[in-house]
């Protein structure tokens, strides 16, 4: 993770964060993942900073923060055709770090039966996600 002002950035200044994901799913995921965070939204940083310790404010902006970044990682994921759930990613690769998010989201169901849904239906896949990621469901 990082924290950048977005104005000097590609960016839109207006955007809270941005997620770089690139890299093959046997590159390294610490290599292939980067959370960017605009300095210039206040909220954001200040929930990231207090992660550990968060206030409401805080739980409310890292659900939002872990939903769009599951999103952005499964869809990265089922994006690319030679993801499935037979593969064997060495560890601590991308392919293994999206494997095991997408097991956790969607426990018993195939790599393939959900790139058809996000495919057929974007909108039911994205409620789906939503679901799965229990957005709002702060402790």
């Amino acid at each position: 993770m990082a924290v950048i002002d977005f104005a000097h950035t590609s960016f839109p200044d207006g955007a809270a964060w941005h997620l770089q994901i690139d890299g093959s799913l046997e590159s390294a995921t610490m290599g292939s993942i980067l959370l960017l965070v605009n300095e210039r939204n206040p909220v954001t940083v200040a929930a990231l900073e207090n992660a550990a310790k968060p206030r409401p404010i805080d739980r409310m902006v890292l659900s939002a923060v872990y939903a769009d970044v599951a999103r952005t990682m499964i869809e990265y994921a089922i994006g690319m055709e030679d993801f499935h759930e037979e593969a064997n990613y060495p560890d601590e690769s991308l392919g293994s770090t999206l494997l095991s998010l997408f097991d956790r989201l969607f426990p018993g169901q195939s790599v393939n039966d959900i790139r058809l849904r996000q495919r057929q239906s974007p909108t039911l896949f994205s409620s789906d996600l939503q679901a799965a990621v229990k957005i709002f469901e702060v402790q």
